[in-house]
C-alpha cells in the first residue's frame, strides 16, 4: 500500500486486527478503533474471485499486514519457490505496510503438516533459518518480520535461549521480529518460565508489531497447566498485563488482536481493539 506520495505504508501505532470476511461491511462501515488489517498470505494466493476483490477494496483504507503461515522458515529443505512465487505475486500488486512468517517448520520431503512445529535452537538451525529468511527477504525485495512461536516442549539439544536465538538471527539478516505476547505466556506457563523475564532479555528495538491472541487451558498427564495458543477466545487478563510490561519496555508498536477461531461478531472484536487503544493511549501519554 502507498500513501498519497507514492511512499510505502507503514503500519500505525494504533490497533488492528485479523480480517475476517463476515466482518467485511461492518469493517467499511465503521472499523473504529481499528487503523489496519492482517491477512493471511495463503488465503489470498489464488487468482479472482470475491476474497481479492475484498482485500482491493480494504487495501484503499488500511494499511494492511501480510502474515504468512505456510512458508515452513524452519524447515531443513528449501522454500517451495512455487510457494515463494506467488507469496511475491500477492505482495507485489498488494504492497502492503508489513510481512512476517513464524519460525517455525511445517514441511518434511514432499509432505506439508497442517501446523506450526518448533525447532531446536542450535548453530546449524540459526544458520538454515538465516538461510530460509536472506532467501525470502531477497525475493520479496523487503524486510520481513519473524514470530516467536508458542512452545510446548524444549529440545535438550538447544544451545541458544529463545530470545538469543531470535536476537541473533535479526543481527545477521537484517529482518525484523514480531512479538506475540499470547505466544510469550503460553511458552512461559507450559515451560514453567518468567514471561516478563522473557520480555526483558527480547530485542525490543528490533519488534515491528505485537499480536494478542486467546488461549485455551487444559492439563498436561502430570496435572500441571496446559496453555493452547487457539486464537479462539478474548486475550486473557494476564496477557493484557503482560502487554503493559511490554509496552513500558517497548514503547508504543503496531498492536494486533487476533481471533482465528469460534470467530465472534464484529463489536465483540472490536471491543478487545478499542481495549488495545486504550492501553496504546496510557503508554504514549
Amino acid at each position: 500500500m502507498l500513501d498519497t506520495s507514492g511512499n510505502p505504508m507503514h503500519l500505525p501505532t494504533a490497533p488492528g486486527v485479523g480480517y475476517k470476511p463476515q466482518h467485511f461491511q461492518a469493517i467499511m462501515d465503521d472499523p473504529a478503533p481499528v487503523a489496519w488489517l492482517e491477512i493471511h498470505a495463503e488465503n489470498y494466493m489464488g487468482e479472482g474471485g470475491r476474497p481479492l476483490a475484498q482485500l482491493r477494496h480494504l487495501a484503499e483504507r488500511f494499511p494492511i499486514s501480510v502474515h504468512g503461515v505456510g512458508l515452513s522458515i524452519g524447515g531443513e529443505g528449501r522454500l517451495d519457490p512455487e510457494h515463494l512465487a506467488r507469496l511475491k505475486a500477492l505482495c507485489g500488486w498488494l504492497q502492503p505496510a508489513s510481512f512476517s512468517e513464524h519460525l517455525a517448520w511445517s514441511t518434511h520431503d514432499s509432505h506439508f503438516m497442517n501446523d506450526l512445529l518448533p525447532l531446536p535452537y542450535t548453530a546449524t538451525t540459526l544458520a538454515r533459518v538465516a538461510d530460509h529468511i536472506d532467501e525470502l527477504q531477497e525475493a520479496l525485495g523487503r524486510r520481513m518480520l519473524l514470530e516467536n512461536p508458542s512452545s510446548y516442549l524444549a529440545f535438550a539439544e538447544s544451545t541458544f535461549s529463545e530470545t538469543d536465538f531470535l536476537t541473533e538471527i535479526a543481527r545477521r539478516t537484517g529482518c525484523g521480529l514480531l512479538l506475540d505476547v499470547n505466544n510469550v505466556f503460553v511458552s512461559a506457563t507450559n515451560l514453567a518460565l518468567d514471561p516478563r523475564a522473557y520480555i526483558d532479555a527480547f530485542p525490543l528495538a528490533q519488534v515491528g508489531e505485537i499480536h494478542l491472541g486467546g488461549h485455551d487451558e487444559d492439563e498436561d498427564d502430570h496435572g500441571a497447566p496446559l496453555l493452547i495458543d487457539s486464537h479462539g477466545r478474548a486475550v486473557a487478563d494476564p496477557v493484557w498485563a503482560l502487554l503493559d510490561h511490554t509496552l513500558q519496555r517497548s514503547g508504543p508498536r503496531p498492536l494486533l488482536i487476533e481471533w482465528d477461531a469460534n470467530v465472534p461478531d464484529w463489536p465483540v472484536l472490536a471491543q478487545e481493539a478499542h481495549r488495545a487503544a486504550r492501553i496504546l493511549e496510557k503508554v504514549a501519554a
